[in-house]
Parts: structure tokens; C-alpha cells; sequence
């Protein structure tokens, strides 16, 4: 089946490969996302047609500008996480301070991305994206000048974490709703699995190109590298045509948005259990960022390059999960999510048991795997569920939870880290993530009624990528 897209229109037919959403009142059975977005929308039909292409989105004109764009500004951000970890290790050798750096840079997404998320359902996304993509440029040549001119201090590097954290906190929400205004809600899943291709195939370049150029010039010109590559974004983001976009109806702000926002999610489980998964996950468990640095500097005693080579393999995983998701043509099951998370928390924990270097680069290859593929499914998972007037809030809902437990986790894995050894930043990660989702397994499997003979079905019956 083909499906109809209406530039401008938030009426379009959605994906091609869908199951046909139940009522909206059925909200507890799997993949009930669907249903409040066929009340808004029109009904969901999906018919699951010939074999996807996984490239479709990058034949929309605006959508390969974006990602072209967005592969060369993100290869410099990566390369600018890496150094700057690596600059706070030089600055302190300490894996409190590492934490206390990366909280300050995810600490505003506790309190600004539901406003992101807001300006995102209320105005242009693309005009916002323009400002905000430019204010972290800027920000990254700040850190530049600093580190290369030899006045950087740790306390450079923290307000300008914090300042990047807040310019990112307000664009995340309306980045993740800008994809289906660039390729319809048909592509929809296909451009949210490229948009994590993107991301990490940035994340296996970025750290290579930062640990060479650490090694050579030092971590300044990473940060000022980082600064020349966001004029891909912004030029991308220039270059597109409006006439081909597929805009959402503005939101008018009026009061209570934001607790709208939050009583739509309350009531729909679907949205929920990724939601929670994320933020128990990506408080404890997602702190590679940290664990890594820690481990190659004092466990291998190895310098910036292997720590580049670590966070290559890391994202090397992330990547080949990414590319697979791209075939996904079915939204992710509650069965798929669980999975997911579950894979990942072994993985952390095997990563971090290995005994050499070499053990550990190879462990991090399926422990990327296991993370994009979760945090891909639950991202898939909440674009698809929602109405379009509330993409904006909802996703920025999603993200506080993703990211906005980062500052709690990220200075308690550095004090565990500090206190019991590098390893144990991945194996309490690991453990508390791995308990988590057990007992989340447990309660659902209660509270729907789910046998072990019916969970061996749906498990022989499921396909890895079908969701």
C-alpha cells in the first residue's frame, strides 16, 4: 500500500507496515499507541506491504539535507564529549568531577525540556532549530578559545557545560518532533532509525577523530573543530524548502499545556512503560561517557587514543543496532521493550567484568547494540503513539525522563566509580538497571495476566526486528 501524504496536512495515512491500531479504549494491549493518534488523525490502517527500503526517507530532499547536516555536526559533538571528558580528567584525574561535569550538562534537561517541548507544538521548528543549533556552536567555540589560549579552568568547562545543556534541553524535544514534519508520518519510523544511524555513526567517527586530534594538538581543537562543524546543520536547516515540509498545526498557548501533557501520558500505559524504562536506564545505566574514560585511563593506565578507540567500539554496536532498526516496520511490543532492556543490562555487565583492553572493546561492541536498540524502540514506541498537537510536550516529557536522570546517576557513578573502582561505574549500573527491569517484567506480567507458557509463545513467535 502506498500511503497519501498531504504537505501540511496533520490528516496523513500512517506507515505502511503497521498493524491496525485497536479502539482507544483497549490502552493496555500491546501496541495501543496508535489509538490516540487515529483519534486525531484519521484511522490507522496499516497493511504490511513488499519488503521496506531502509533508505526511503533519504529520497525526501528536505530529510537528506537534514541528515547530512546533522551526520557532520554530530561527528563534532562527539568529538567534543571525548574531550572534554578527557580535559576534566587531565584537569583533576577525578571520577567525581567527571560526574559533577556531566550532571551540569544534563541537569537542564530536568527543567527545560518540557518547555522545549512546548515551544515545539507552538511555533516553527525549523526557525527554532536554526537558533538553537547556532547557540551550541557557539558555546563549543567559547570552550575552544578557552582551552587553546591555555586559560581553560574546571570551571570553565562547567558553566559552559551547563550552558550547552540548557540550549540542548530546549532543542531535543523540537528536534525529535521536527522528523515527521520533513518526511510525513509514513517515513516516520523509517527517519527516526536513520536519525540513530546518524547519531552513531557520528559516535564511531567523532571519538576516533578526537583521539587522534587530542594525541597531536591537544583537546582544544576538538572543541573548536566541533564549533565549524554545526555551520552543516545550520546550512541545512537553510537550504530546505517550506512548501515541502509537513508542518503540525500550532498550539496556541493557553495555561495548563504542560499538565496536559503529563495527564495524557498518565493515562496511556503505552507511553509509560518507555518512558519509565528510559529513565531508570538512562540514570544508572547509560553513563558510558564516564565508565569509559574511567576505565581506560585508570584501569588500563591507556591514553586519549584508547579512549577513542572504547567509545569507537561502543558506538560500532549502537550502529549496527541502528542500521537494523531501519527494517523495523511494526511498532515495538511491551515484550520487545522489556527484552531490550534486559539484553542491555547483561551487556553492561559483561562489559564490565572483562579482564584486558582488548575483552572490553570487544564486550562495549554488543553492549552498543543492545542500547540503541532500546532506546531506538522506546523512541519509536512514543513518536508513534501520539497525537500531533502533543508531540512537542510528549516528546519533551520523553527526554526529561531519558536525560534528566543523568544528573542523579552520573555523579553517583563517578563517586562509585571514585570509591570501589572504575569497573563498578558498569557493574551497580548494570545490577540496579538489570533489577529494575525484572520487577517491571514481574508487574506487568501480573497485571496482564501473562502466563510463562504465553510468554514462550510471543517469544518464538517474535522477530528481533519486527518490534
Amino acid at each position: 500500500m502506498t500511503a497519501v501524504r498531504v504537505p501540511g496536512s496533520a490528516a496523513e495515512e500512517p506507515v505502511g507496515g503497521l498493524a491496525p491500531a485497536p479502539s482507544p479504549a483497549d490502552a493496555g494491549a500491546a501496541g495501543a499507541g496508535a489509538a490516540a493518534a487515529a483519534a486525531n488523525a484519521g484511522a490507522v490502517v496499516g497493511v504490511v506491504g513488499k519488503r521496506a527500503n531502509p533508505l526511503r526517507s533519504l529520497k525526501i530532499r528536505n530529510y537528506r539535507l537534514y541528515f547530512s547536516g546533522q551526520l557532520i555536526s554530530l561527528t563534532g559533538t562527539w568529538a567534543q564529549r571525548v574531550a572534554q571528558d578527557w580535559l576534566v580528567l587531565q584537569l583533576t584525574n577525578s571520577g567525581s568531577a567527571l560526574g559533577i561535569v556531566t550532571a551540569c550538562q544534563f541537569a537542564p534537561a530536568l527543567l527545560l525540556s518540557l518547555y522545549g517541548g512546548a515551544l515545539a507544538d507552538r511555533g516553527d521548528k525549523r526557525k527554532l532549530l536554526l537558533t538553537t543549533q547556532a547557540g551550541m556552536g557557539l558555546a563549543a567555540l567559547a570552550l575552544g578559545l578557552l582551552d587553546v589560549t591555555g586559560v581553560v579552568a574546571l570551571w570553565h568547562v562547567l558553566v559552559l557545560a551547563a550552558v550547552l545543556g540548557v540550549i540542548s534541553a530546549i532543542d531535543t524535544p523540537i528536534r525529535q518532533s521536527f522528523a515527521v514534519e520533513m518526511v510525513g508520518a509514513d517515513d516516520l519510523p523509517n527517519a527516526v532509525a536513520l536519525n540513530a544511524t546518524t547519531f552513531n555513526l557520528a559516535r564511531i567517527v567523532g571519538p576516533a577523530i578526537a583521539g587522534l586530534v587530542i594525541t597531536a594538538y591537544g583537546t582544544g581543537w576538538a572543541f573548536l573543530g566541533n564549533a565549524v562543524s554545526s555551520i552543516a546543520v545550520l546550512g541545512g536547516l537553510v537550504l530546505m524548502r517550506s512548501s515541502e515540509l509537513f508542518p503540525s498545526q500550532p498550539v496556541d498557548r493557553q495555561p495548563g499545556q504542560y499538565w496536559a501533557a503529563l495527564r495524557y501520558v498518565r493515562k496511556r500505559s503505552d507511553l509509560m512503560l518507555p518512558m519509565l524504562l528510559m529513565f531508570i536506564i538512562g540514570t544508572f545505566g547509560m553513563n558510558y561517557q564516564i565508565t569509559i574514560a574511567l576505565v581506560a585511563k585508570q584501569v588500563f593506565h591507556r591514553g586519549a587514543g584508547s579512549f577513542g578507540l572504547l567509545s569507537t567500539t561502543l558506538a560500532v554496536g549502537a550502529t549496527i543496532g541502528a542500521l537494523a532498526s531501519t527494517f523495523r516496520r511494526t511498532r515495538p511490543t511491551r515484550l520487545f521493550l522489556i527484552g531490550a532492556a534486559l539484553a542491555f543490562s547483561v551487556a553492561e555487565l559483561v562489559a564490565g567484568l572483562m579482564p584486558s583492553f582488548g575483552l572490553t572493546a570487544l564486550a562495549l561492541v554488543p553492549a552498543g547494540l543492545t542500547m540503541i536498540t532500546l532506546a531506538q524502540s522506546a523512541n519509536a514506541t512514543v513518536q508513534l503513539a501520539v497525537e500531533p498537537t502533543m508531540r512537542g510536550r510528549v516528546m519533551g516529557l520523553y527526554i526529561l525522563c531519558f536525560m534528566g536522570g543523568t544528573p542523579i546517576g552520573a555523579p553517583i557513578v563517578g563517586w562509585v566509580a571514585e570509591v570501589f573502582g572504575p569497573r563498578w561505574g558498569m557493574l551497580g549500573g548494570g545490577s540496579i538497571c538489570l533489577l529494575a527491569t525484572v520487577v517491571l517484567a514481574g508487574y506487568l506480567s501480573r497485571h496482564r495476566h501473562v502466563g510463562s507458557a504465553e510468554l514462550k509463545g510471543r517469544l518464538r513467535s517474535s522477530h528481533p526486528f519486527s518490534g
